[in-house]
């Protein structure tokens, strides 16, 4: 059985093993090792997670098979820039855990939680060159409406597509029709 939950501050060190285990595997043909590094320490070290789930108002969920090990993560955050739309900030689930439906797990909750404050518009950001993720977005309803180049410092660049997806109100067991 699957379950998802909240994550608390406690479940950091949780949330940087799955993105230092998964990050080198997700991103090996797309980022040198040096920008790997630098984005990981940028993005997960304690202080940035903390600073995330205290002032950015990001929500971290965790997934898996059992509540000690999970084996995925996504964070999010309601109302983007004051408007009515979720933004998916972060997903990942261990490589070797991909497959068992603990991404589309994750998603639904989302999608629940947003239809629960009344937002039927969800948007993320994936490298372009992320092939394999691409495919599992838009195998979940999502179409890119752009692209943009954000700068993260050391002159490396995240070039990204922007992608949307639209919630209809009908929730099942499989997720968001």
């Amino acid at each position: 059985m699957i379950y998802t939950r909240l994550a608390t501050e406690e479940d950091i060190p949780l949330i940087q093993r799955i993105a230092n285990e998964t990050w080198p595997v997700a991103f090996a043909d797309i980022l040198t090792s040096e920008q790997l590094r630098y984005m990981l320490d940028m993005m997960y070290s304690t202080s940035s997670l903390l600073q995330q789930m205290r002032h950015k108002e990001h929500i971290f969920i965790l997934s898996g098979t059992e509540i000690e090990n999970p084996l995925g993560f996504a964070a999010f955050e309601f109302n983007l820039g004051g408007l009515p739309v979720t933004k998916i900030h972060k997903a990942y689930i261990l490589p070797e855990a991909q497959g068992r439906g603990l991404g589309k797990r994750l998603f639904s909750w989302i999608y629940q939680e947003s239809l629960k404050k009344g937002i039927y518009r969800i948007c993320l950001n994936v490298n372009r060159n992320n092939f394999r993720a691409l495919a599992f977005y838009e195998k979940s309803g999502f179409e890119i409406t752009g692209q943009e180049n954000i700068p993260i410092g050391r002159g490396y660049l995240m070039e990204d597509y922007i992608l949307e997806k639209t919630l209809s109100a009908e929730i099942t067991d499989e997720g968001i029709n």
